[in-house]
């Protein structure tokens, strides 16, 4: 055992939030699915449950593979994974499938092991280590928007434009992301205040488009603005009735909840596992289990701030920004479209609900921000070395050597 924590490198306290909360899902997700063994008629929730365990092992032996690699690494991959987003991006819109009239198209199946993927969790990371890579070679120039119209922009709205017709929220969380890590590499905020205005633009296109020709782009509008006008309206719709319900689990929790396994409104929930699992936490474990993984959320982005601020290159530091902050901020997402400070957006909770693709990009990230903070260990210890060679009396090596 102690020679598994010692290959364990980088920050400690982020590998124990991420091992407690894999550890902890196995509650709620086992409570929750119990909605999903009824409704496809095999009963039991024990499948899921080993799923699930599944995935977090891939996702956590992805973590560990990842955190080894030397971050500097990722600039170079940032470029060459980049176009190979692109066409998987290109192949999940090319193969995109109806759903009740609705484009639904998130997932590309994976023929061989029968999987399926959701390709725009993969491109947010990828993007968002791409630039970092662009701001950190720019550190000490003057950042010209015209410059970085063809580097920069040109593929965020490539990426972001093959994204947004079947996932909004995915789209919205990957650009605010953008501006805040652009933000934090010194990129001039009155630019920013130009690519603010151009993307809501686009998108004000868009939909004027697909409102106008509904059969000749296939989107998701009509889903977007439903959710919208159920939040602002409080119309009765599919989304406002999911809200309702996970109020009603929320109320129900109190202080202590009604017991592990005991939820009443999973059996109604329809993402109880996945979209509203946050709700059947607090239902089943009231406001002690809701702060308490508010509080594992928050105590990764502080941990997260840390590895930023001793990482040693500009590099490194805008990379752990740009992977880390959209952990937490689909956390917080999650949590607030629970309790309706937000409309339904269909984001998962990090590490805790169920589903391969956002556990294993979320391990993935998490590997990226551990293998800054290894990087950093591995220096300190060097130095340190140095320091007591250099400290040692020149007599007494030489009495040694004699």
């Amino acid at each position: 055992m102690s020679n598994i924590f010692s290959n364990l490198k980088g920050d400690k306290v982020i590998w124990a939030t991420a091992g407690l909360l894999a550890i902890f899902s196995f509650l709620p997700v086992y409570s929750a699915s119990s909605n999903l063994a009824y409704l496809y008629g095999d009963g039991s929730t024990f499948h899921y449950v080993v799923m699930h365990f599944f995935h977090l092992l891939l996702g956590f032996c992805l973590l560990f593979a990842v955190h080894k690699i030397p971050y500097h690494y990722f600039r170079g991959l940032s470029i060459l994974l980049l176009p190979v987003i692109i066409v998987l991006l290109i192949y999940t819109v090319a193969q995109g499938t109806v759903i009740e009239g609705a484009y639904a198209s998130r997932w590309i199946q994976i023929p061989v092991v029968g999987v399926t993927f959701q390709s725009s969790t993969l491109a947010s990371v990828v993007l968002m280590v791409y630039v970092a890579r662009y701001l950190s070679k720019k550190t000490n120039e003057n950042l010209s928007f015209k410059e970085s119209i063809l580097p920069l922009w040109l593929p965020v709205g490539v990426v972001l434009s093959l994204i947004l017709p079947a996932n909004f929220s995915t789209t919205a969380i990957i650009f605010a992301m953008i501006l805040v890590l652009m933000f934090l590499g010194g990129y001039p905020i009155k630019y920013l205040g130009i690519i603010m205005a151009a993307g809501l633009l686009l998108l004000t296109l868009f939909i004027l488009t697909a409102k106008a020709f509904p059969g000749v782009l296939p989107n998701r509008v009509d889903t977007w603005a439903n959710r919208i006008e159920s939040f602002t309206n409080g119309e009765d719709t599919e989304a406002d009735y999911q809200i309702e319900k996970a109020k009603i689990a929320i109320a129900t929790g109190g202080v202590a909840g009604t017991g592990i396994g005991k939820s009443v409104q999973r059996n109604f929930l329809p993402q109880s596992s996945s979209d509203f699992i946050y709700a059947i936490i607090v239902e089943e474990m009231g406001l002690i289990g809701a702060f308490g993984v508010m509080l594992a959320y928050l105590m990764l982005l502080f941990r997260i701030v840390i590895v930023a601020t001793k990482a040693n290159t500009v590099f490194g530091k805008l990379l752990v920004m740009g992977v880390g902050l959209p952990v937490v901020f689909q956390a917080l997402i999650n949590m607030g479209v629970a309790v309706e400070l937000f409309p339904v957006t269909g984001q998962t909770l990090p590490l805790i609900s169920s589903g391969g693709t956002s556990i294993w990009m979320t391990c993935m990230a998490l590997g990226i921000i551990l293998s800054v903070s290894a990087k950093r260990e591995e220096m300190k210890e060097r130095e340190e070395a140095e320091k007591e060679v250099d400290e040692e009396n020149p007599l007494d090596i030489l009495s040694e050597a004699i």
